[in-house]
């Protein structure tokens, strides 16, 4: 368990949490998305319960899964069922539906002490099969089909993938990230893997 304070300066601690918790299991594949969940669900308690607020990060090894645990104080659960949160609103359940993309099974509960919000990641290899996967999801929930075949298709297609890359930009700027590096970084695993 990491106990943490709701504060965007603690966000980056999280990130090192799960990054050295998975090195040891050996479950480094997951780093990324793990990392990604853990940011997501540390700035919900941060915006939707207060800032400062005690809160707690539990990591968990599972039949080729982790799980990743949010508790906080607030019995208040996410206001949208998991999965139908609002794809037209940049404030609202856009980050709830990139977790949902990536995870394998995720769900939010009021606990006797507040809440738990958790999300299962699977461990079997990532490979460009499993991306596609995400990628389709993610895309769903801006309302675009992941398979097109015409022209016209296509040029939508070009813009929402635009979309949703700039609001990733966005999303990781405020939580202090590097837009610019990760772009790079993002080049590179995709020239490395195209290959």
């Amino acid at each position: 368990m990491v106990p943490f304070e709701a504060a965007p300066a603690q966000l980056s601690e999280l990130r090192r949490a799960v990054r050295s918790q998975l090195g040891s299991w050996g479950a480094s594949a997951v780093t990324e998305e793990a990392e990604l969940v853990a940011t997501e669900l540390g700035a919900n308690v941060i915006k939707h319960v207060g800032r400062d607020v005690a809160a707690s990060l539990v990591l968990e090894l599972r039949e080729g899964r982790v799980r990743l645990e949010v508790h906080d104080r607030s019995p208040a659960l996410p206001a949208a069922p998991l999965g139908e949160a609002c794809a037209d609103s940049a404030e609202s359940g856009r980050g709830l539906h990139l977790i949902a993309a990536m995870a394998h099974d995720w769900g939010a509960v009021r606990t006797s002490t507040g809440k738990v919000i958790w999300c299962e990641l699977s461990l079997k290899t990532a490979g460009c099969e499993a991306r596609v996967g995400r990628v389709a999801a993610v895309l769903s929930v801006y309302g675009q089909r992941s398979s097109t075949s015409s022209l016209l298709d296509l040029a939508a297609l070009d813009d929402t993938v635009t979309d949703v890359i700039t609001d990733l930009l966005h999303w990781l700027a405020a939580q202090g990230g590097d837009p610019s590096g990760a772009l790079g970084r993002a080049q590179m695993h995709y020239d490395a893997e195209a290959a």
